[in-house]
């Protein structure tokens, strides 16, 4: 009786109502389920049934924005003339809308076991990678990539028997009807997209409404994050659209306003470009080797409070520059590249490595050092097109790049390429050519053991812990490989000229209670090699530090638009780093960290190193305060769009000049 009411008053939206009951029992029992997993941290906030009924309203937005398209084409398809068609094509759709929302929610307890927080704009780029992707689930997760598979094509059945009952109950409205009650079903469906009645739509942001960032991203559902995600991709490019504006002179004045550039002269066209004195003066040129280790965050070091499963880098800390207070500026290879090469702030957008505007003359230390005569080069046991790396590379200083197809005879060639042996085999042989040819050179060479499914051959190690393919275990591979191979350097003769830089790209899973998990951005660093004399640096530094402080190691004076900090002229002032985490941005000057947050107002917190916990202040943050972390987070913004984070030279094309005017309004 009831089933026949409902589908006299819903008619051609009966189908639609009935997929809307069932993608939002899917979601509310997913989110129950993780909120059983994830009990402490939910409980924690005292507060768990207003949070699974704000999930609910999360679930009735996604829902509403899939019926957005049957709606629109209800008065001229729903129809009775057309009626067969018109349910065929409702049971197509809310069949794909639910094969869409079973298989997101299915791999989101992987995907935050890696990540700590649900499926995100990371989930989407990790698609463009079918093959490797692919390849790490087969290797290392075959069980649950089945298990998923299974259970996704077990529910999709069951829902499919739903679906088809309901779409043989279906009866038409006559199309008087249909057009009287089409306006009050847009308004409906309207309303649920829109979940707010304030001057903006409700989005995640709405949401956020606990400190730790995992249990805000429980509250909405995973397809919901990762279409937001896609559509937040249009904003790729302005920081402005997330935090907000400042003048473009009040933005350029306080984003660099630190003790380190107060005697810079900056160019006027590009804003950041100036003249760096080195601080040594070599007596011959010095090759520089930045060895970007993967996922090698302080988790596993010791001495920063990690597992013991660095044996290596724990003995050659004490031969170099150590920092003991060093951040990454983001959670993914490609943040660690831009910033380590070139130097770049991290903002809310992809990594300038994946951005079109920075595949040609965007600056790198390749930039300088090839005008400098260094033969440049790139080293990477994979397939350098991941990630867009070859492009970025080729496009911006490096005139080589070897990869796995370049390597011979591999050892040991697993999902993610030739094995971290052969990928310091290959660097030896290019750099003792290099040598013997008389020729200075930089190369980064990028390793890749230490990547689920933490393949690595047998008998290199004793094992940390069983089984073999565990993360702790290829960290102790990745850092005997790096051991054997400083060790051969030692022994070569390219040794006594060679800079060296060893340092992480970013920690291994980024997870924890903290709203920024300010624990999982901290990663060693080390620089050794020729004419370095053993220390610590203590302050706090970030990774785009190090390529100004390597420039001046090297005793390479030039233009250039860095405006990090050369820790060869101070090492003991206090520091600053720079976060971005998913759509958090963090400004920590020591342990005070000031954090943006989209669309609400900033945090102010502090960071206790010892126990790793982040703990917001009473007191607001101060106009003062917000302008100036605002500003570091608008500065790379504003020099990506324009084109102009590149070294101050006169452009051949007068067309290209782009003059930065005094009263141009706004940074975005």
């Amino acid at each position: 009786m009831t089933k026949t009411i409902l589908t006299r008053v819903l008619g051609p939206y009966y189908q639609l109502f009935i997929m809307l009951l069932l993608m939002v029992l899917l979601l509310t029992f997913s989110r129950v389920g993780l909120f059983i997993w994830q009990f402490d941290r939910v409980s924690a906030t005292g507060a768990i049934w207003p949070l699974l009924l704000q999930g609910v309203r999360a679930d009735l937005i996604l829902v509403g924005l899939w019926l957005v398209i049957p709606v629109l084409l209800a008065p001229v398809w729903g129809r009775a003339a057309s009626f067969v068609s018109w349910r065929s094509f409702c049971h197509i759709w809310a069949l794909l809308g639910l094969l869409t929302v079973i298989f997101i929610e299915i791999s989101t307890p992987q995907f935050i076991l890696q990540y700590d927080i649900r499926p995100n704009r990371l989930y989407i780029e990790y698609l463009k990678y079918p093959k490797e992707v692919f390849s790490t689930l087969w290797h290392g997760f075959r069980t649950m990539l089945l298990a998923g598979i299974a259970v996704t094509a077990l529910l999709l059945w069951l829902a499919n028997k739903v679906l088809l009952n309901a779409k043989r109950s279906v009866a038409p409205y006559n199309n008087k009807t249909l057009w009287l009650s089409w306006p009050l079903v847009v308004f409906v469906v309207f309303a649920m997209v829109r979940s707010s009645t304030e001057h903006r739509p409700a989005n995640p942001a709405l949401f956020a409404v606990t400190g730790d960032a995992l249990v805000n991203s429980l509250v909405i559902s995973s397809p919901y994050s990762v279409l937001y995600a896609i559509y937040s991709l249009k904003h790729e490019a302005s920081a402005s659209e997330i935090y907000g504006k400042l003048e473009q002179k009040q933005m350029l004045t306080l984003a660099l306003d630190w003790p380190w550039l107060k005697q810079a002269e900056f160019d006027r066209q590009h804003p950041t470009s100036h003249f760096r004195q080195a601080s040594t003066a070599p007596t011959r040129p010095l090759n520089l080797v930045i060895i970007l280790e993967e996922s090698l965050g302080a988790t596993f070091v010791k001495s920063l409070g990690g597992v013991p499963v660095t044996p290596e880098l724990e003995q050659l800390k004490s031969e170099g520059w150590w920092f003991e207070n060093l951040y990454a500026t983001g959670t993914r290879s490609v943040r660690g590249i831009e910033a380590v090469i070139s130097g770049f702030m991290p903002t809310p957008a992809q990594s300038v490595v994946k951005l079109s505007l920075a595949q040609q003359n965007f600056y790198t230390l390749a930039s300088t050092l090839s005008e400098q005569g260094y033969q440049t080069s790139f080293v990477y046991g994979g397939e350098a097109h991941f990630d867009n790396m070859r492009s970025f590379f080729t496009g911006n200083g490096f005139a080589e790049v070897i990869d796995q197809q370049k390597i011979d005879n591999p050892v040991f060639v697993g999902s993610w390429g030739a094995s971290d042996e052969d990928l310091f085999r290959a660097a030896h042989q290019h750099f003792t050519k290099m040598h013997q040819q008389g020729q200075v050179f930089f190369s980064l060479v990028f390793s890749s053991s230490n990547h689920e499914p933490f393949e690595f051959p047998d008998g290199r190690i004793s094992l940390y812990e069983q089984p073999k393919n565990t993360v702790n275990n290829a960290v102790k591979y990745a850092d005997y490989a790096m051991g054997q191979f400083i060790a051969q350097a030692k022994q070569s003769a390219y040794w006594q000229d060679t800079v060296f830089l060893i340092v992480a790209d970013h920690d291994n899973r980024v997870y924890g209670s903290n709203l920024v998990p300010v624990e999982k951005f901290h990663i060693p660093g080390l620089i050794l090699g020729a004419g370095i004399t053993p220390k610590r640096i203590t302050p706090v530094a970030s990774q785009i530090d190090l390529a100004p402080t390597l420039l001046s190691l090297l005793g390479i004076s030039a233009e250039t638009p860095l405006i990090g900090r050369d820790f060869s002229k101070d090492d003991t002032s206090p520091g600053r780093a720079l976060l971005q985490f998913d759509q958090y941005f963090a400004l920590m000057e020591e342990n005070n960290l000031t954090i943006l947050r989209p669309e609400k107002t900033p945090i102010a917190a502090s960071y206790d190193p010892i126990t790793k916990r982040l703990t917001a202040t009473a007191q607001p943050v101060s106009d003062a305060q917000h302008n100036k972390t605002l500003a570091q987070v608008l500065l790379p913004s504003f020099l990506y769009r324009q084109q102009l984070y590149r070294s101050a030279k006169p452009l051949v094309n007068k067309k290209e000049s782009i003059v930065i005017a005094e009263n141009t309004p706004t940074a975005n």
